[in-house]
């Protein structure tokens, strides 16, 4: 028997003992008065040696414990951090000494009453009067020092690296605080949270492949949404709302990497009677917002580049940078031409691109040479299909992308209400998706329809869970709590395999 075994063998023993000796290992509650990081704050000025008759009571998990016979040491973490509890003998009565000594271990879950000192080695503690079980852990806790090695292991355990790893438990409040910030952001300015469908019978407002699904009761095939309600809220500015917004989870069929997940978490807002110029000014204030409060700083260093979003934002136009950067001229440059350029540059791309998909492969090659912040403008016509034509060139769009850190971190652009020019780049897009292009758009008639009813002017924009990815300088996989992996294997089926 390994000495994993051994360890659950006894701790499932100890469970059966509590039992006979009428505690419940498995209570259904407990009332405590105190948590770590406030007795923290509290008494950060108690001297070394000192001794209080403040009596508190805290409760959370033992993390570690050490027995050294007359006197025992166990680090205990709450929800909101971590404090030494101490159990001596002479000063612990002797039913709860010998109780904390034989049936609390690393990985319980306990409830402690007792008094506030600080110890020799200037540890604030709590010296124990009472001690109860609250949860008693069956599997043991990896190894302080060790913990989970396998990455696999720390996303599909992920309960586990949170409670070994303080930072991992800080990403996840942070990043808690920037949604709330963003939130808290766009209500203050007056815009409408809203929420639209998840499901649609059309996936439109993006240039993504879609999850396919069926809906029983209606008897028909259904998406997942793409967006996060991009036609739907451009409905609401039809019916006359002035400001929306919705943060929720979408979806898009599609390859993982550093920046890309299936379903995340996304911003988009709607603003009637504002440009994308209007828009650029309010993005910027809220990226700054947001990374005060995430990071307590506008200057912070991620995936390689040294960013300052208190600098002036510059503006970047997408042809120019292109014929700077690869000597192409997107305006003249035919698909042979622009291929034999992605080749040069090592740049892969689907054979069955057309002209506009090939054109934007260059730009993310592009893309890689900017820290910004800054904002993209200038994008054409035909890989925006959304988006309202510049009036100043009838070729480019009113767009415009966030450009942190060599990647595009938000997309905006004044909204396309010419309900006429939207239906003939549907139909452009599903002559694209004819050719095998799977992101084309689909024609959604029903958006035409109330297009011709009359739209305001309109900003929209959006952005994703990939900001906070790149504020925190971690893959965006590493930033879900809880992302999507495949099955794991049983132990009959690595055999198989291994066989």
């Amino acid at each position: 028997m390994g000495r994993e075994d051994q360890i659950i063998e006894s701790r499932i023993k100890k469970v059966g003992e509590l039992r006979k000796l009428g505690i419940n290992p498995y209570p259904n509650k407990y009332d405590f008065k105190n948590y770590a990081s406030q007795l923290q704050e509290k008494y950060k000025k108690l001297k070394k040696e000192s001794k209080t008759k403040d009596k508190v009571s805290v409760a959370g998990r033992i993390i570690i414990k050490r027995d050294l016979g007359k006197i025992s040491f166990a680090t205990l973490q709450d929800s909101s951090g971590r404090i030494q509890i101490v159990s001596q003998q002479g000063e612990t009565g002797k039913r709860e000494f010998e109780f904390f000594k034989r049936y609390i271990e690393s990985g319980d879950f306990a409830g402690v009453e007792g008094l506030i000192i600080r110890t020799k080695t200037g540890e604030l503690s709590v010296l124990i009067k009472k001690v109860e079980i609250l949860s008693k852990s069956i599997l043991p806790l990896p190894e302080k020092f060790h913990g989970l090695q396998d990455d696999e292991e720390k996303l599909r355990k992920r309960y586990l690296d949170i409670v070994m790893n303080p930072e991992i438990k800080d990403l996840f409040i942070k990043k808690s605080k920037f949604w709330s910030t963003i939130r808290s952001f766009l209500l203050e300015r007056g815009f409408l949270e809203v929420e639209t469908p998840v499901l649609e019978t059309s996936a439109g407002g993006a240039a993504a492949t879609p999850f396919k699904t069926h809906h029983n009761a209606l008897n028909i095939d259904a998406y997942l949404r793409i967006s996060m309600g991009e036609l739907w809220q451009k409905k609401l500015m039809v019916a006359g709302y002035g400001k929306t917004f919705e943060i929720g989870r979408q979806f898009r069929n599609e390859g993982m990497d550093m920046e890309h997940l299936q379903d995340y978490t996304q911003m988009e807002f709607y603003w009637s009677y504002a440009s994308y110029k209007e828009g650029m000014k309010l993005v910027e204030e809220m990226y700054k917002k947001v990374a005060k409060e995430v990071l307590g700083t506008l200057k912070f260093e991620t995936h390689g580049y040294k960013v300052d979003l208190g600098k002036k934002w510059e503006f970047y136009e997408y042809d120019k940078l292109i014929k700077k950067h690869t000597g192409v001229d997107i305006w003249k440059a035919n698909d042979k031409e622009i291929k034999k350029r992605l080749d040069e540059l090592k740049v892969e791309y689907d054979l069955k691109m057309g002209k506009w998909r090939l054109v934007d492969s260059l730009w993310k090659y592009c893309r890689k040479k900017l820290s910004g912040p800054g904002f993209l403008v200038g994008q054409p016509v035909e890989v925006t299909p959304l988006a309202k034509r510049d009036s100043n060139d009838n070729r480019k769009v009113e767009q415009f992308q966030v450009i942190i850190a060599g990647t595009e971190l938000g997309n905006g652009y004044s909204e396309l209400n010419d309900p006429i020019d939207q239906d003939e780049r549907f139909k452009e897009q599903m002559k694209m998706k004819a050719k095998g292009d799977l992101e084309a758009q689909e024609h959604d008639k029903g958006f035409v329809e109330a297009l011709k009813y009359g739209m305001p002017p309109t900003c929209g924009f959006g952005v994703s869970e990939r900001l906070f990815s790149y504020l925190v300088d971690r893959p965006i996989r590493e930033c879900v709590i809880f992302p999507l992996l495949k099955p794991e294997e049983s132990e009959e089926k690595k055999r198989e395999n291994e066989n």
